[in-house]
């Protein structure tokens, strides 16, 4: 089973996206990983003169939802990750949204297939996954 991990990539964000990621994998799970070396665009602040970029990263990521079979949501608002849950949704493919706050959307309830606050409950349902 492959797990993407999605959710905000400027600020922290992408830091807690490869915190989780290292946790999954250190846990025996196989991870898509998005930001392979020269996919890191974390630090730009305005893609809107970056036409060329935005068609690149677009196409990665989608390819990514593609090799994943479940997708591992951090739920901190963010516009890719929203668009990625609703794409692997419509692939028919398992949704988790992780969250140990309180989440103040229903959108992202709402494209998942399970919610979980725990590291301990994430990788049950993943392991039930399997």
């Amino acid at each position: 089973m492959k797990i993407m991990v999605c959710g905000p990539i400027g600020g922290i964000g992408i830091g807690k996206i490869l915190e989780m990621r290292e946790f999954l994998e250190s846990s025996g799970f196989e991870i898509v990983k998005q930001f392979s070396k020269g996919k890191d665009y974390s630090k730009i602040q305005d893609f809107r003169k970056k036409t060329t970029l935005v068609k690149k990263i677009i196409k990665h990521d989608l390819d990514c939802i593609k090799k994943a079979d479940v997708l591992v949501v951090l739920p901190e608002p963010s516009f890719g990750a929203s668009i990625e849950m609703f794409v692997a949704k419509n692939a028919k493919k398992k949704v988790i949204l992780f969250s140990s706050k309180p989440v103040p959307s229903p959108w992202p309830v709402a494209f998942s297939d399970v919610v979980v606050t725990s590291k301990n409950e994430l990788i049950r349902e993943l392991n039930k996954m399997m």
